[in-house]
């Protein structure tokens, strides 16, 4: 009896250890890599704005932009989120390419405003500050827009959506095309945070900072880093951000080639 109790513990043990492991395993994070998988939402850069968050149950392209190519290999989407009219974001061309026939369109009404009715059977119109749902995930439309008096002409207030989601106990915000805006600043519970600062569209890498420093998310991902000089420095990003706060991961995944 006694050996039939030792080897029933060492078993249990090793089952126990080996539960362990797999969790562990599923919730590193890949620094600078093309994905990032933990428990709950896998992240996928595509390109600069343009991204993949995939879950157990939903499959969501956010501003799919590059032909259907870009997304080889991808996970058909079980819904599309849109921010804003520029080329960077909607891809009339490439929703085409993509069949995505009876897949959900959610954006705001001046994208919705320019996609073919044969694109989609299921297009929402969401605008700033209304909600709503799409299955398990509950979306909210955060306003988008610049500040800076030069640069009122590139996004208006009131035409463009950054997102919040709320999918598997997760908070994620999707900044779409902004400046430091308020309504960024005051975000609360986020989790993951995807941030734009490129000139002289959006803000500088100080501002993203600054405001990512006010709302303090628990991952962010400095993406839609390219304009007209270049791409912006996200390792001062990610300086600025951790000599503050270091509790905050700065996650730099490879979105140019």
């Amino acid at each position: 009896m006694k050996v039939l109790k030792i080897t029933f513990i060492i078993a249990l043990s090793i089952t126990v250890l080996g539960c362990k492991n797999e969790k562990k395993e599923t919730e590193l994070a890949v620094d600078g890599t093309n994905e990032v998988f933990e428990e709950s939402v896998k992240v996928i850069p595509i390109t600069h704005g343009t991204l993949v968050l995939e879950s157990k149950s939903e499959v969501i392209y956010v501003d799919p932009t590059g032909g259907s190519e870009a997304f080889k290999g991808q996970k058909s989407p079980t819904l599309v989120l849109i921010t804003d009219i520029h080329g960077d974001h909607l891809s009339t061309s490439t929703l085409e390419a993509l069949n995505l026939t009876d897949v959900t369109i959610i954006a705001p009404k001046a994208v919705t405003d320019k996609i073919p009715s044969t694109v989609s059977n299921n297009i929402i119109t969401l605008n700033n500050n209304e909600t709503t749902k799409h299955n398990a995930i509950n979306i909210e439309a955060i306003p988008m827009y610049n500040l800076r008096e030069e640069a009122l002409k590139f996004h208006t207030k009131g035409r463009g959506n950054g997102y919040v989601l709320d999918i598997n106990d997760e908070r994620i915000y999707i900044s779409g095309d902004t400046e430091d805006i308020p309504e960024m600043r005051n975000l609360k519970n986020i989790d993951k945070a995807f941030v734009c600062m490129n000139l002289p569209y959006t803000m500088t890498v100080e501002s993203a900072a600054s405001a990512v420093l006010d709302f303090k998310p628990k991952t962010v991902f400095p993406y839609h880093y390219r304009g007209t000089d270049g791409l912006s420095d996200v390792n001062l990003f990610k300086t600025i951000v951790n000599d503050s706060i270091k509790s905050i991961n700065v996650e730099l995944l490879k979105w140019y080639n």
